[in-house]
């Protein structure tokens, strides 16, 4: 046999082995294995317009995003979101609990009175029953002064009333004290409690007194004092009582 014809049987053994080495070198892939998808946690995320949507407003109309700048009167000042405020007084029988009652309702309950009781300008104002226990009729009455309000000042209505408490909420008093036979006026501070009461008292007073045989109706009487007392106007009954009050206590000290 020569080299010629060796040589095309050694190539194809040589062939041979490297298809038999492939063959032994592949190794089938293996399945990719499917792995579960985590889903992700639901989160609790609410945009601005579900925020404002669900907020509780005054009226169905007013924000309770306010801002009490009188901090003696902030711990006072109830702002507890109520479309309506109507609680009925629940728990006047525990002591503080006029904190807990909304702001807007106090006013409300201050307004139901029957009159001054007391000669103002030389004559007593009696009102005849005409808001005694009507607080359905005296909460209408304060949303339409609001609404008048927000057309006037273009504020919230809210905001001008917690202004208003705060610039007729008088800081000193006078007491009586007696010495043996002597009884003189002696200026005192007053607390925070009541001079959220003096306020809401002189603003509820002088709604009924531009009111009494007038031709300004109450909305209207309202709606001017709350203004005129937000602004610090010396023509508000309220900011008049509260400087009186606060002359006799310097006077008296």
């Amino acid at each position: 046999m020569t080299l010629m014809e060796e040589k095309p049987a050694a190539v194809q053994e040589a062939a041979t082995q490297v298809q038999a080495g492939a063959a032994a070198a592949e190794v089938k892939p293996k399945r990719a294995v499917k792995r579960p998808v985590q889903k992700a946690a639901p989160t609790e995320q609410k945009d601005d317009v579900e925020r404002s949507s669900s907020e509780t407003l005054l009226f169905d109309k007013y924000s309770y995003d306010v801002t009490v700048e009188d901090l003696s009167l902030k711990n006072y000042m109830n702002l507890k979101p109520l479309e309506y405020p109507s609680t009925f007084r629940r728990g006047s029988n525990k002591m503080f609990s006029k904190s807990a009652i909304n702001i807007v309702e106090r006013l409300e309950n201050a307004l139901m009175r029957g009159g001054t009781g007391g000669k103002i300008g030389g004559k007593v104002i009696r009102t005849k029953g005409r808001l005694q226990g009507k607080k359905i009729k005296v909460m209408h009455s304060i949303e339409e002064a609001f609404d008048r309000i927000s057309k006037e000042t273009n504020e919230n209505p809210l905001q001008v009333l917690v202004r208003a408490l705060e610039y007729s909420a008088p800081i000193e008093d006078t007491t009586r004290v007696r010495y043996g036979g002597i009884i003189s006026n002696v200026a005192v501070d007053i607390s925070a409690s009541r001079r959220l009461d003096i306020a809401l008292r002189n603003i509820a007073m002088a709604a009924i007194i531009g009111a009494f045989r007038n031709k300004r109706t109450f909305v209207d009487s309202i709606t001017n004092e709350l203004v005129l007392a937000s602004r610090g106007d010396v023509n508000s009954y309220a900011i008049k009582r509260k400087n009186e009050i606060e002359r006799m206590a310097r006077s008296a000290k």
